[in-house]
Parts: structure tokens; sequence; C-alpha cells
């Protein structure tokens, strides 16, 4: 996970939720909205801030409604994270899974450690890298502390969380488990040509208009 400053963690969702926009709507006038509302009108959802517990919550509750809404159009989820929380990331996983909807990833910016789980683990086809993005994948790191049967457990646990993610990300990259162990030894920072190649994402995006028909947008 790239460390971000604390005040900066949870910067853009906060800024986002006081952003108002204002629209003309039928019978009604004028309206306004703040920007992630806006987006979720257009069945989009903004990942772009460390990934924690609060944000997941968030996320989950963002991808229900519009799983509810309309269960058979697609979900577009952007990313530009530094990854957090690798069971706060768990559970967004599960849910992308969960939903009916073909969930349709993007990384703009980058998408590192449990960012870049989330963006590979969208629908097969409908994942891609803008042109100037990066993708990071890692080993799980973290930190433990307490009586020395305490942090026995926690590396046990820590070593449970890395055989989960490997096999997810072979999972979705066709990748063997071996490979995704080398690779991920050591922060591996990919270039979005880097990232398609390796299976991370289906392809770059130049603009909209590059966009597969089925896309759903």
């Amino acid at each position: 996970m790239l460390i971000l400053p604390p005040h900066l963690r949870n910067a853009a969702l906060d800024v986002a939720k006081n952003v108002t926009v204002y629209e003309k709507e039928p019978g009604i006038g004028m309206m306004g909205f703040d920007l992630i509302s806006r987006l979720m009108k257009d069945r989009i959802v903004f990942i772009g801030q460390q990934v924690s517990d609060g944000l997941a919550n968030y996320v989950i509750a963002q991808l229900l409604y519009l799983q509810m809404q309309d269960p058979g159009k697609d979900i577009n989820i952007y990313i530009n994270s530094p990854g957090g929380s690798v069971t706060a990331g768990l559970a967004m996983y599960d849910t992308m899974q969960f939903v009916t909807c073909d969930v349709n990833t993007y990384c703009m910016g980058i998408a590192a450690s449990m960012g870049s789980v989330l963006l590979t683990s969208g629908t097969k086809g409908k994942r891609f890298c803008l042109p100037n993005s990066h993708v990071m994948i890692h080993q799980v790191s973290g930190g433990a502390q307490g009586t020395a049967s305490d942090v026995e457990r926690t590396v046990e646990f820590m070593y449970s969380l890395k055989k989960r993610l490997n096999a997810i990300l072979a999972k979705h990259t066709g990748k063997s488990i071996e490979e995704i162990e080398r690779d991920s030894d050591r922060d591996n920072y990919m270039t979005a040509e880097q990232a398609a190649a390796y299976g991370l994402v289906d392809k770059v995006l130049e603009s909209r208009r590059e966009l597969p028909v089925d896309a759903g947008i």
C-alpha cells in the first residue's frame, strides 16, 4: 500500500460529498445533488482514496442499491487508490462478485495494492486502464504487537490473506499461483500497457469512444 498523510486519506470522498451540482428535473425544476449522488445516477462508483472500512461500507451500499435498481444494467467503478485495508477490500470484492450486474472497472491515476485487486476483479472484458495510469501489485504488508502468541497469530492471519489475494489475482489474470507469488514478492509497478499484457485489465483506453459496444455505458 502507498501511504498517504492522514488528512488526505478520506479527502476525495469528503470533497465529493460537499460539491453540489444542479440539474433541471422534469416537472420539478432545478435540483441540487452532491457529486457522489449525481455519479450514482449514471451508475458510477468512484473509489478515489485509501481503502478503509468506512469506504467499503459506502461502496457496498452503492453496489447493492444499483443492483436493486436495475439488476441487468452495468455498474462502472472508477479507481484511483493507493490501496489500504485488505479485509475492507475483500468485502468490496465479494460484493462485486455477488451482484448480478456486470461490473466495469477503470484505473485512472493508480490502482495499487488492494486497489489493483479491485481493478482486476471487474467483469472479464470490461476492465480498463487509462493510458497514463499505473497498477501496482505486492504481497500483504502489516505489523504486529503484543504477546508472542498474539504476534504469531497475526502473522498466521497475514499469511492466510496473502494466499487468498494470490488466489484472487491468479483467478482474474489467468496467471498461476506461483507466478503471482513471484511477481508480487516486492512492489511491482506496471504501466497501463504492462497491466494489460499481464492480464490485470483487458484494454488501455484513450477515450470513451474506444469502449466496447457491450460495455454498458
